[in-house]
């Protein structure tokens, strides 16, 4: 198993916060089974003011390009991913994507 650790950082405005983690007290469930299907076992997503710090285990063979590519045949991921990405914003000191 390996471990991955990531972090992201929402737009630093409290209603946009506060509207994303009513987005994420109910997740579709499209968006659910294709983080099982990819591969992730485990996911967890902890949130300190506006910073998100994601953790996931997942399986040896596991591929972020793999999931990536899964996720780009899925309609309801890529509108999942639209509507996030309005309240995300990347670290200023991070590679893009």
């Amino acid at each position: 198993m390996k471990r991955y650790c990531l972090a992201m950082d929402l737009k630093s405005d409290e209603k946009i916060i506060n509207t994303y983690d009513k987005w994420h007290q109910k997740v579709w469930p499209e968006i659910i089974d294709g983080i099982k299907l990819s591969g992730i076992e485990i996911m967890e997503i902890y949130k300190v003011s506006n910073r998100l710090f994601m953790i996931m285990e997942v399986g040896t063979d596991f591929s972020f390009d793999e999931k990536t590519k899964a996720d780009l045949a899925i309609k309801k991921v890529q509108e999942w991913e639209a509507l996030m990405s309005q309240f995300q914003q990347n670290l200023t000191f991070a590679k893009s994507g």
